[in-house]
């Protein structure tokens, strides 16, 4: 599959990164963290996103969407990686929205999907449950009772969380909690009783939130695709997630690096530019290399996403993982180098240096480490 972007997705992404560094700069995250904004988002910058169709981007024509593959999607999440922009895109725009379009019903696909097309629905997806990404390991129950389940349990990194309309909730409906059968999704109200939400200060100053469900009851309707068949939903979900986080990991490098080559250039030592030091260059180019590397292998991720075959759901598998395990380890490499290039002042908080190492480590983390994908590749991978 070439490697290379055609001309409409050239156009798109000069595009989404004209838009988000004038909308939505490293400034604006720090105006947001500094004003200690409720929301911890600019709501008129998502409605400006949706406005251009980015929250659509992998919906259908049919529901309000462009229908488009994940690549389309992973160049904005791209450039949003080079601003370190603060947006529901991944919560909703990628994992709400796809969690529906493959396990929705007609009438909730009508109901939720033309919505976050819109901009009008933000939807925040309740998986991970420890401090480690297992998306088997789901103890959350939900039981039948009457008419209604009751939800108990509680859910951690919940991007969005607290801003969220709706909740997608994995739940375990039947077996042990490592089981694989027996997780079905539902689809819950954030106002509903019951259920406690309580907002994360991230270290990166972006958006997350602890959900704890006690007694929470949620209709039949509420239910998301099959009764105990929702794992492999929310794999192929995490896949596209992943990827698209790759994206964002790639962009949010390749800025640091590009500012710290650029400081190499600018900043002098003993009436010396250190960029003219060999053993800066040397870093630099190694850099460099490890960045067109991830690159190749987060546009192959993003490239094989459109195949839905059972063989193409394994190779989606296998390169997401291969895409974050890669960008992971190259985002530590250019963030930890970065700062130490900028020397002293890359501590300090008035450098935004600083800030991308703190969304790199995130991201890193987020649904799954290096050494989490690592191990999950060689496992897809027969080894």
């Amino acid at each position: 599959m070439a490697m290379v972007l055609n001309e409409e997705q050239i156009q798109l992404q000069d595009a989404a990164k004209k838009f988000i560094q004038e909308r939505s700069p490293v400034s604006a995250l720090r105006a947001l963290r500094d004003s200690r904004n409720p929301d911890g988002i600019d709501r008129s910058l998502w409605k400006a996103m949706a406005e251009l169709g980015w929250s659509g981007i992998l919906i259908d024509e049919n529901f309000g969407g462009l229908g488009l593959t994940p690549l389309w999607m992973g160049l904005i999440s791209e450039e949003c990686g080079r601003t370190l922009a603060a947006t529901p895109l991944l919560s909703t725009a990628i994992m709400g929205a796809s969690l529906i379009q493959k396990a929705g019903n007609n009438q909730q696909k009508e109901n939720l999907l033309s919505a976050i097309a819109n901009g009008e629905l933000i939807t925040a997806c309740a998986i991970d449950e420890g401090a480690h990404h297992q998306p088997e390991q789901i103890k959350c129950t939900a039981g039948l009772e009457g008419e209604y389940y009751l939800l108990n349990g509680k859910k951690v990194f919940v991007f969005d969380g607290h801003i969220a309309n709706k909740i997608i909730v994995a739940a375990r409906t039947s077996g042990r909690e490592n089981a694989q059968e027996g997780i079905s999704l539902f689809i819950v109200n954030a106002d509903a009783q019951g259920m406690t939400i309580a907002r994360s200060h991230m270290v990166d100053f972006h958006n997350a939130a602890e959900i704890t469900f006690n007694h929470v009851r949620v209709s039949k309707n509420d239910l998301l695709g099959e009764l105990g068949q929702a794992l492999p939903v929310i794999l192929d979900t995490l896949n596209i997630a992943n990827a698209c986080l790759s994206a964002e990991l790639l962009g949010a490098t390749q800025e640091a690096f590009a500012r710290t080559v650029e400081y190499l250039k600018t900043r002098k030592q003993f009436d010396v530019f250190i960029g003219s030091f060999q053993a800066l260059q040397h870093r630099a180019a190694d850099m460099f290399s490890e960045i067109e590397l991830s690159k190749s292998a987060v546009r192959k991720a993003l490239s094989v996403l459109d195949n839905v075959n059972d063989e193409g759901n394994k190779e989606s598998a296998r390169y997401a993982s291969l895409a974050k395990a890669l960008i992971s380890d190259t985002a530590q490499l250019v963030g930890n180098e970065g700062v130490q290039m900028f020397g002293g002042i890359g501590m300090t908080d008035e450098e935004e240096i600083g800030f991308f190492l703190k969304r790199i480590r995130v991201l890193m983390q987020t649904f799954g480490d290096a050494a989490y994908h690592k191990k999950r590749y060689a496992d897809l991978s027969g080894f």
